[in-house]
């Protein structure tokens, strides 16, 4: 049974950084490609961020570029998101998933971590 914890999660002011943290359990990340999501009060649930199961490619929503950077250490089985130069709009329900390679839909979320930005 493959789990996912997402942690640092936190209220941060406008302009701050946070880093959140996903741990995998039950495989092994390096099987997957990994995503970050968010979902916003009243708003579906957006794409953030992307890493391939390598690690060698990423890619993000223009909303979070040249912000947010995903990364990965395989050896701690952990998936990171920095996020930088937080906005208020970026208050969500940030999520974890994971994904098969060889598939687009993600199979496994993790249960989310609330990250609030103040104004």
């Amino acid at each position: 049974q493959v789990q996912l914890e997402e942690s640092g999660g936190g209220l941060v002011q406008a302009g701050g950084s946070l880093r959140l943290s996903c741990v995998i359990s039950g495989r092994t990340l390096s099987s997957y490609a990994m995503g970050w999501f968010r979902q916003a009060p009243g708003k579906e649930r957006e794409f953030v961020a992307a890493v391939s199961w390598k690690g060698g490619n990423t890619n993000y929503a223009d909303s979070v570029k040249g912000r947010f950077t995903i990364s990965r250490d395989n050896t701690e089985n952990t998936v990171y998101l920095q996020m930088n130069s937080l906005k208020p709009e970026d208050t969500a329900v940030y999520y974890c998933a994971a994904r098969s390679p060889v598939v687009t839909v993600y199979r496994y979320w993790g249960q989310g971590t609330q990250v609030t930005v103040s104004s």
